[in-house]
């Protein structure tokens, strides 16, 4: 039995179907925020980009439920189309970084040997740059934006995930059912890529989902910085950024409300990439 088959009767089991407040919270911020940013035109009350002059920094009512900025532009507007920028580039990353990962750790984790060492060195090489210099670095090199900064990361974070693949289809390989499927005549890329590599992929996926909070935080630490997406293209760590100003007028909404949604989808993707690790992760012997 592989840990595809006993993660799914992980997920089956009764402490499976019976999910915490936690759990629940983070799960439904986490779907709103998702909603809000793919159904943004019919969410938000106005345009990201309509300026009121005449309604500066305005406190929240009922017509701005949350104020506006220093432009007098609609921060719950802006939020939602932010959202979408915000959440698609760690989206990226993730499935970037996974996919690269996954390819590079089970070629080590399989062939073993030299290809093993020389894989192992890069993947060295790349653990001694952290993720936001590598953006910056691409970034400099290739302009502002948001494409840069995702291969970037996806680079960088697609060690990760291959160290934790190679190590798992190391131990795949020692399990009878690969033997088996050698003994009938199978060649081992069939082996590899249709029966070791869709074992290892529940757990591979679950670590991954972690990846997604710690790259939307980077992220958004490049836009403020106004290395990442690009005014007038609404993004919650440049309207951080363009909020700078007014808080020494005492106008702290415009960044506190971008901030507190960067701090909402970081815990909730956490919180819901622990569960998800240690249903997966827990119900598979060592």
């Amino acid at each position: 039995m592989g840990p595809a088959t006993l993660a799914v009767q992980v997920l089956r089991s009764p402490r499976a179907r019976r999910p915490d407040a936690v759990l629940v919270v983070a799960a439904g911020a986490l779907a709103v925020m998702t909603l809000a940013a793919v159904f943004a035109p019919f969410v938000a009350p106005y345009p990201p980009d309509a300026i009121d002059l005449l309604a500066v920094n305005a406190p929240p009512s009922a017509a701005h439920w949350l104020g506006t900025d220093g432009l007098g532009r609609d921060l719950l507007s802006r939020l939602v189309y932010g959202a979408r920028t915000a959440l698609l580039g760690p989206l990226l990353v993730v499935i970037g970084s996974t996919v690269i990962g996954m390819l590079l750790g089970l070629i080590a984790g399989w062939r073993g040997g030299w290809i093993d060492a020389v894989l192992g060195r890069v993947f060295d090489v790349l653990f001694a740059f952290p993720s936001l210099l590598l953006a910056i670095m691409a970034v400099a090199l290739f302009g502002k934006g948001l494409v840069a900064p995702v291969i970037a990361m996806s680079i960088a974070y697609a060690p990760f995930v291959a160290r934790l693949t190679r190590s798992l289809v190391k131990a795949e390989v020692s399990r009878p059912y690969v033997s088996a499927y050698r003994v009938q005549g199978f060649g081992g890329a069939w082996i590899a890529f249709r029966r070791v590599l869709p074992n290892v992929t529940p757990i591979v996926g679950a670590q991954s989902t972690l990846n997604f909070g710690y790259v939307l935080a980077e992220l958004a630490g490049l836009s403020f910085l106004g290395l990442g997406v690009q005014p007038p293209t609404p993004d919650w760590g440049a309207m951080i950024n363009e909020a700078q100003s007014g808080i020494l007028a005492g106008a702290f909404l415009p960044a506190l409300v971008p901030a507190i949604a960067v701090v909402i989808a970081v815990v909730a993707v956490n919180i819901l990439g622990d569960e998800l690790s240690d249903r997966i992760g827990g119900g598979i012997p060592a």
